[in-house]
């Protein structure tokens, strides 16, 4: 056997190394029947796959994983498929956002501990896209995401219904007596008829759009439907150019720069992204010490109007999207504006401008012009003041123009668990002009940050026809969601952050124009209230979840534990058998 090309993988498989330690490398894989030219120098390559029957979004990662096999093997790579730990945003309790960082750990140490030279990432549900680029970014070698796609459009009795969003409308419907039990399960059966994840612009899709304008993964990954024949061959087409990046080792850390994370923040406002982006780029960026904060998000998606128009903060789907010219349309309407770093690199070698200047738009109500946008001041509003110093932040593309400036009294809740049992009581001091405020749902305080920030609003105000109500946390709340909701404030209650101070009547200034976020009270009395203060604390006996509650930060700095921040590169002893 010889070496064409001394790859990371040769310190295992090279027969040039201890004759002893390369047959116990070699010889186990040959019980699965690989034969000897593929030990002979040419790039292994990892196929890094969240697939799991009970993350619902990822089933069909089989398939897609064979695609990228077959890619790999055409340009005369090694694949070799491995399992991660795969967060289901449906399933998994207490919420998804807990092990995220667990995920990441797993990916990062799979991919450093084993004879990988490039690897093709397979996420799709919400937490397993940031999970496998954090791990992945902290070890640092030739890298490409390959996302799952989207379900095709719910039909639901002659109408359109989104994941997610369907469902919030629902619920509202279920509980103001609009609709009865059975119509709600109907609602459900229509919704999920295909594979895929969420087919609004919920977090899932709203991560394989920022993977795709960070560089990261090849043009129109994140819109293809799951179902479509040309996810499959975009899945084939990675698996082919992840071997060449090899071959040019094109790392991670040379495609994703400042520059990429600018351009994903005006891909997020244009295409009224999830608020859990902003948490989840901020986690990406600490893995590659690229310093983004809240600043960069107020200063690059300030004035970004949102020009898609889709579920939550508009009407269509993500199928849609797709047929319309998905991301690079949005790309090329960014890049006409001169409003995007147009010689940031992506994994195909070419520059953002190259993949993306001949791009067109189909359908001009789905991907709206400039000059007429769904939301003239899209993106994601940043919100300081007196209840989160650290910042909050607000969609305005998927809230009331009516509600962007407004004074009211809080009526507030501890724990979800209070809130739940006091939202409904008809006793409840809340009218339309209230703002609800829930108090320890962060980082630490869930633990995990759960998405209960879109409070559902009270069944007597509900039943007066009202939709939407300003609320806010030191939650999040999901990509589907919609509603004026100022979510991340930070620090939170649990670490006695200024929201732990507000108290029922007090009144709360919202200015989203002028990124203001007041309580009326003076500071004296914030720090006498905060003195006494009982945060309220999950009760943690041990294991993984104490190691998150120790170590996780807030929710500004992304909500990774502060020990998996950085790079950490890709070397590893060597073991001697």
């Amino acid at each position: 056997m010889s070496d064409k090309k001394k790859f990371r993988s040769s310190e295992w498989y090279s027969s040039k190394t201890h004759k002893r330690d390369t047959f116990v490398h070699r010889g186990w894989m040959r019980n699965q029947g690989h034969p000897s030219h593929l030990f002979d120098g040419r790039p292994v390559i990892g196929i890094c796959n969240t697939w799991s029957e009970l993350t619902p979004c990822n089933g069909h990662f089989r398939e897609i994983a064979e695609s990228v096999r077959r890619g790999v093997y055409e340009a005369g790579g090694f694949p070799l498929e491995f399992p991660v730990f795969s967060a289901s945003e449906s399933n998994l309790r207490p919420t998804a956002m807990l092990f995220r960082n667990l995920a990441s750990m797993d990916v990062e140490e799979a991919i450093r501990g084993n004879p990988i030279d490039g690897v093709v990432l397979l996420m799709g549900c919400d937490k397993t896209t940031p999970s496998l680029l954090m791990g992945a970014a902290s070890v640092d070698i030739p890298t490409i995401g390959v996302s799952g796609g989207p379900m095709l459009n719910g039909h639901h009795k002659g109408e359109t219904i989104g994941s997610g969003t369907g469902l919030w409308q629902l619920d509202a419907d279920l509980s103001a007596g609009k609709i009865n039990e059975e119509d709600f399960v109907e609602a459900e059966i229509s919704m999920s008829r295909s594979k895929g994840n969420c087919m609004t612009m919920g977090t899932a899709s709203t991560m394989g759009s920022m993977v795709e304008a960070l560089g990261m993964a090849l043009p129109h990954n994140a819109a293809i439907p799951a179902v479509d024949a040309r996810r499959y061959s975009l899945a084939h087409m990675s698996g082919k150019r992840i071997v060449e990046m090899v071959k040019e080792n094109l790392i991670m850390s040379k495609v994703v720069s400042k520059s990429s994370f600018e351009n994903a923040i005006k891909v997020n406002g244009a295409i009224g992204g999830s608020t859990n982006a902003v948490i989840h780029l901020a986690a990406v960026a600490g893995r590659l010490e690229i310093d983004l904060s809240l600043n960069d998000w107020e200063r690059c998606g300030n004035d970004i109007p949102t020009l898609v128009n889709l579920q939550p903060s508009g009407s269509y789907l993500m199928e849609d999207f797709y047929y319309a010219g998905g991301v690079p349309a949005v790309i090329k309407k960014l890049l006409d504006k001169n409003l995007l770093d147009k010689n940031a690199l992506t994994v195909n070698g070419k520059t953002i401008e190259e993949n993306n200047k001949n791009a067109e738009c189909w359908n001009t109500d789905v991907i709206k012009d400039f000059e007429s946008p769904l939301v003239h001041s899209g993106g994601i509003k940043i919100l300081k003041g007196n209840i989160a110093p650290d910042g909050a932040i607000l969609k305005p593309s998927a809230a009331s123009p009516e509600l962007m400036s407004h004074k009211g009294k809080a009526v507030v809740f501890e724990s979800i668990e209070e809130f739940h049992d006091k939202i409904d009581d008809p006793n409840l001091d809340v009218d339309e002009n209230s703002i609800l405020v829930l108090k320890n749902c962060g980082p630490k305080g869930y633990p995990g940050m759960a998405e209960v920030g879109n409070m559902r609003l009270p069944k007597k105000i509900l039943k007066k026809g009202i939709r939407d109500m300003i609320r806010i946390s030191d939650a999040r709340m999901s990509g589907t969601a919609f509603g004026t909701v100022i979510l991340h404030t930070s620090p939170e209650a649990a670490v006695k952050g200024p929201l732990a101070a507000v108290q029922n009547g007090d009144l709360i200034e919202v200015d989203v124009e002028n990124g203001k976020l007041h309580l009326d009270v003076t500071d004296e009395i914030i720090s006498e209230r905060l003195s006494v203060y009982q945060p309220i604390l999950p009760d943690i006996k041990g294991g993984y979840q104490k190691m998150y509650i120790d170590h996780v930060m807030q929710a500004d700095k992304g909500a990774d534990l502060d020990f998996l921040v950085g790079k950490r590169g890709s070397e590893v002893k060597r073991h001697s058998h």
